[in-house]
């Protein structure tokens, strides 16, 4: 296929070409089965090194237009794949490497598990008599049903933990409650 995408950002056994960019949104919406936020898509493959945020971002627009994809909410923040889409992926996903079909997947899955994770928990940072902290906590819509506060160096810090904590909150939850519980 002819490279005719922008390729900053993109490592070597990346895509080069706007058709190969087009087949990768598809095989990934089609293999994820929900919906997906376009902005966290483009990102996903831009920090991936797999494809330049702006031609990830000109294609989902071309998907949406030739009706491949559709956008599931007013603000056009998420995107499901159509018949015409899944079509598209199942028949030329093959024509894309296996290393980048594995990478997008697997880095699509833990974005949306992030995002799933952030749903049910809480964080806030606080200064209190000269000290830093944060707060944690396992929410089931308005109950909260565990909260953990922390004394922690710098706000940026937190950051940190905020982000460590997100890839999966159940198991630092569970481990705590099985400690107190023994």
């Amino acid at each position: 296929m002819e490279n005719d995408a922008i390729g900053a950002g993109v490592r070597n056994g990346g895509l080069f070409s706007t058709t190969e960019i087009r087949i990768l949104i598809c095989y990934i919406l089609n293999a994820v089965k929900e919906p997906v936020p376009a902005s966290m898509l483009s990102n996903i493959l831009h920090f991936e090194g797999i494809a330049n945020v702006f031609e990830v971002s000109d294609a989902m627009a071309h998907l949406e237009a030739n009706g491949q994809i559709v956008p599931v909410d007013d603000e056009k923040k998420y995107y499901e794949i159509t018949p015409e889409g899944t079509s598209v992926a199942n028949e030329l996903d093959s024509s894309l490497s296996l290393t980048v079909r594995q990478r997008a997947y697997i880095a699509t899955m833990k974005m949306l598990a992030k995002i799933k994770n952030a749903k049910g928990t809480r964080f806030h940072i606080s200064n209190e008599n000269g000290h830093s902290y944060i707060t944690c906590s396992a929410v089931d819509g308005k109950v909260t049903l565990i909260e953990v506060k922390m004394l922690i160096p710098d706000e940026k810090s937190g950051t940190y933990i905020r982000e460590k904590f997100l890839e999966n909150p159940s198991e630092i939850f569970s481990g705590i409650i099985e400690k107190l519980s023994k």
